[in-house]
């Protein structure tokens, strides 16, 4: 079974599509296919499927939506591996249901093996091959995960947990590419990063420290002002120490390199919103 969900949901087995063009059982597949080779609780479902308001017929709906999920399994087995059946992809086991991989692709895990050797790589200090294991994982993203898919809270939690670790690997092949001197390269995408994420200050430093490596100190400072008045606004907070040495130094128009130390945070995520303003890391070069 080859599993993509890190764009539009795509679920084949033995090369053809079971995915269910119905809402609901939909979301049923969507979950069931993340969370691939493992049990998915029967409450779990329920709870993405109605929230906290479950009818009383919740558990024979969700069977109905199996089954149908089943016949979908079923055809697409029709004429190939007659060792495995319907039941065997799509397991009933006690509290839950689980769909069965069978070894097959999933681009998750395969973004997930990338990025982690990536981080490796830049941990020890080979950034080319850094930033060429983290590009490889991001091109496995052809949009939101889940982008056709209407979720409920479960689904939902799982696509903001999908965005952040994306956004975690856009930030480390940054932060590798302008250790490589192409700071001119990712002055476009930065552009639009700080847009999307208008608080999310490790972005914001990257994209200052990209600025002025490219003789624009003013538009850097620019950068640096725009951010501290939307943190103030918004959220009654200066910008961190690290990043107010970076404006610092570029103030001074010190050496290129004069980038401050890397300090510890989380990164902020989704489009709009604000989920942090602490810097992740900012760029020693």
């Amino acid at each position: 079974m080859d599993i993509d969900v890190l764009g539009a949901l795509d679920v084949r087995e033995n090369g053809i599509s079971i995915t269910p063009t119905a809402p609901k059982p939909r979301q049923v597949l969507a979950l069931l296919a993340l969370h691939a080779d493992q049990v998915v609780p029967v409450s779990a479902l329920i709870e993405e499927l109605w929230g906290g308001l479950p009818p009383r017929s919740a558990r024979t709906t969700l069977q109905t939506y199996v089954l149908q999920l089943r016949a979908l399994i079923a055809t697409a087995l029709d004429g190939g591996d007659t060792s495995r059946t319907a039941k065997d992809v799509l397991v009933t086991l006690p509290g839950g249901y689980l769909l069965s991989g069978g070894g097959g692709k999933s681009d998750v895990r395969e973004f997930e093996r990338l990025s982690g050797l990536g981080y490796r790589a830049v941990d020890a200090g080979d950034h080319p091959g850094g930033a060429r294991l983290l590009r490889e994982a991001l091109g496995l993203w052809s949009g939101p995960a889940f982008a056709d898919v209407q979720g409920g809270v479960q689904l939902d939690m799982e696509i903001r947990r999908l965005e952040e670790t994306r956004l975690c690997a856009l930030d480390q092949r940054i932060e590798a590419d302008l250790r490589l001197g192409r700071h001119r390269e990712v002055l476009a995408e930065l552009t639009v990063l700080v847009s999307r994420y208008r608080t999310h200050e490790n972005l914001h430093g990257q994209f200052m420290l990209a600025l002025h490596r490219s003789g624009r100190r003013g538009e850097a400072l620019d950068v640096y002002q725009r951010l501290r008045t939307t943190l103030v606004r918004d959220l009654g907070l200066e910008p961190s120490a690290a990043l107010r040495r970076l404006q610092r130094s570029i103030l001074m128009a010190g050496p290129e390199g004069g980038a401050p130390a890397a300090v510890g945070a989380g990164a902020g995520a989704g489009a709009g919103t604000v989920e942090s303003t602490r810097v992740e890391r900012l760029v020693r070069v």
